[in-house]
């Protein structure tokens, strides 16, 4: 790679797993080896991807507090420092999901400057090939066939645990960190300096985190060339996978990256098993496809959490209910809920009131649970591919599963690709990780089908198109 320097080049942490994986997707198949831990690595553990160029450890930072915060991130920053590489990319989500008591962005920046360094921190939310924008400061969203100011957004603005109110985001970050911030819009952007000028004078008046506005490739590629002209030693970043998307388009720009050729798809398996935290309307549409393209339902008894011994008797009936499907030759499909309106939602919010737990902590629970599940329905049924759906569902799951490591396999819809999940015994399977709002409605067929980017045909036998992040 003429003009990038020898070593690492990025390392990143994501505040939950979907988007953790998010970012290795970009990296890997734009080009770029990499690899996504699911916890601080080893030695051991690196000397087993010795061509990484990008390094990733995904977290669940999103769903916990700063208190949590306090506890667990100084030790992860401080690895990825370790590094070596010049970018440090805390990963968030492209919804900016966050609020100043659960998953707060400013917090984490706040561990993270001390260790990491660096005269500025870039925060680049927005990823144009996902369906996300940002112009003078507000962050847009698409869903369906439109494209929603994020406090107007018809998913984000009722999200369950941090719902969106503000657009803005330095408003948004203001909240949650003392830290002053500002964005750098299309104007200053695209002027005869790329932006230099008006960057100089954030930084002189003693602003650290400077939001950057990007809705097209091409300001992708010059928010790319901003930040990796300023990096200095080294560089914190907050942002989305547009980090990457950034970072790749100056790259190549520059000749310092080749384009290279689409992906292929992995092929197709007669089964999977999915398991389902999400309450996403997304995610009741594409629960609702399943059920008519090959998939059996079992429902997971939420309300199980205020007590251990009913979790565990829900967890067992769960996984008897899905062996049934797969001896019947389903696919399987495990779910806590059918979208924001299913009566399950508002049964699980009031056991989780009447047990004293907090949301961050049920939450843990029940995506452990499910992790459980998917676990012993790999073991016991040999099944090669699975799928978690739900953002922070993804990170509490995964633990379950005895994954060490992830590397991308096949694309779907950008932010889903189908990976290859590294297991601690030396053991392999495929997993797809998908955040509740993401995909098209015949997401888990195609996933059975092995993902690949073009047309592809469904379970019913229609064919699709590629659809992006809804």
């Amino acid at each position: 790679m003429t003009g990038l320097p020898d070593g690492p080049l990025l390392s990143w942490y994501g505040d939950d797993f979907t988007g953790s994986a998010a970012v290795l997707e970009v990296l890997a198949f734009g080009g770029l080896d990499s690899v996504l831990f699911l916890d601080v690595p080893t030695p051991a553990q690196l000397a087993r991807f010795p061509d990484a160029r990008a390094i990733g450890i995904a977290g669940v930072a999103r769903s916990r507090t700063p208190e949590w915060m306090d506890a667990h991130l100084s030790r992860v920053f401080q690895a990825l420092a370790a590094l070596g590489a010049p970018l440090v990319h805390y990963k968030i989500c492209s919804t900016l999901d966050s609020a100043p008591q659960m998953g707060s962005i400013g917090h984490a920046i706040d561990i993270a400057l001390p260790v990491v360094g660096g005269d500025w921190v870039p925060v680049l939310v927005a990823a144009p090939p996902i369906g996300r924008y940002q112009a003078f400061g507000h962050l847009f969203a698409a869903a369906g066939h439109g494209v929603h100011r994020l406090d107007r957004h018809p998913v984000m603005s009722r999200h369950p645990v941090t719902p969106m109110h503000e657009s803005d985001v330095a408003l948004h970050l203001g909240r949650q960190t003392a830290l002053r911030a500002r964005a750098l819009d299309l104007i200053d952007l695209h002027k005869d300096d790329g932006g230099e000028g008006a960057l100089d004078e954030m930084m002189a008046a003693g602003v650290r985190l400077v939001t950057i506005d990007t809705i097209s490739e091409a300001d992708l590629a010059a928010a790319g060339r901003l930040i990796w002209q300023h990096r200095g030693d080294r560089l914190l970043i907050a942002g989305s996978q547009g980090v990457q998307y950034a970072l790749l388009a100056h790259w190549r720009a520059i000749g310092a990256l080749p384009t290279v050729s689409e992906p292929k798809g992995a092929g197709a398996v007669a089964q999977i098993a999915v398991v389902s935290g999400s309450v996403s309307a997304t995610t009741a549409a594409q629960i609702a496809w399943a059920a008519e393209n090959g998939f059996g339902l079992v429902g997971f008894d939420a309300t199980s959490v205020r007590d251990p011994q009913a979790m565990a008797r829900a967890v067992e009936d769960a996984v008897e209910a899905g062996m049934a499907v797969l001896s019947a030759g389903l696919s399987v499909l495990i779910h806590s809920a059918r979208g924001p309106d299913d009566p399950s939602v508002a049964a699980f919010r009031s056991a989780v009131a009447d047990s004293g737990l907090d949301a961050s902590e049920a939450n843990a629970r029940v995506g452990a649970a499910l992790g459980q599940i998917l676990a012993q329905l790999l073991e016991r049924a040999g099944l090669e591919r699975v799928v978690v759906s739900g953002g922070d569902t993804s990170g509490h799951a995964c633990l379950q599963l005895g994954v060490e490591a992830l590397t991308a396999l096949a694309p779907t819809i950008p932010g889903a690709a189908l990976c290859t999940a590294h297991g601690k015994n030396g053991s392999t399977f495929q997993l797809a990780l998908k955040g509740g709002q993401m995909g098209t409605p015949d997401y888990f067929g195609w996933i059975r089908a092995g993902g690949g980017h073009g047309n592809r045909k469904s379970a019913a036998g229609q064919s699709f198109k590629t659809g992006i992040m809804t």
